[in-house]
């Protein structure tokens, strides 16, 4: 895929957050609409990367972090509640950037990614699930819809796991597919 098929494809993916944005909007859903707008932002983070450490991602590493933002968004509109195994592919492939972000600076620091990319997933994780769950608490307290949508113990638990297998296919992988971002310059 070369670099302005991928450039066109990114601006694809930001025209369907904006499509995600204003059915969210039509819709009265708060939680599309602010997950299409946070996207929207998320698509920028390859570019910001590539300032910030010097790098320059493929053309399917920047699609790839794109994907996972119109993944989570459209999610916000059906799919979540819709497609059981919806939520699992959106952590997992979340927890793959993560984790990939985590190894590929490791790598560059000449460290073990291995005990980093696990730690980095499993707090992330932990972290996210509690901020859904707070979020959710408080909306319910204030009256409005929340944003993000907890659905018990065992989704947390579910998510959780899924985080930790995208963290486990980083460290299958990472060397073959994050080695131009990994090596020491």
């Amino acid at each position: 895929m070369g670099n302005v098929l991928g450039r066109s494809m990114e601006r694809g993916i930001r025209y369907a957050l904006v499509s995600v944005l204003i059915a969210g909007v039509r819709r009265r859903n708060p939680g599309a609409v602010v997950n299409a707008a946070v996207a929207a932002i998320g698509t920028y983070l390859p570019d910001v990367v590539e300032r910030v450490f010097d790098v320059e991602l493929r053309p399917w590493q920047r699609l790839y972090v794109d994907t996972a933002m119109i993944t989570h968004a459209v999610g916000m509109l059906g799919p979540y509640d819709e497609v059981w195994w919806w939520d699992h592919l959106t952590h997992t492939h979340s927890a793959t950037i993560l984790g990939g972000a985590v190894f590929a600076i490791s790598r560059r620091r000449g460290s073990d990614p291995r005990p980093r990319v696990i730690a980095a997933v499993a707090a992330l994780g932990l972290l996210w699930e509690l901020l859904e769950y707070a979020i959710h608490v408080v909306a319910r307290r204030a009256g409005v819809e929340p944003i993000l949508v907890t659905y018990g113990a065992k989704d947390t638990a579910l998510d959780l796991i899924f985080d930790l297998v995208g963290a486990f296919l980083v460290l299958a992988f990472g060397d073959r597919i994050l080695g131009d971002l990994s090596a020491e310059t």
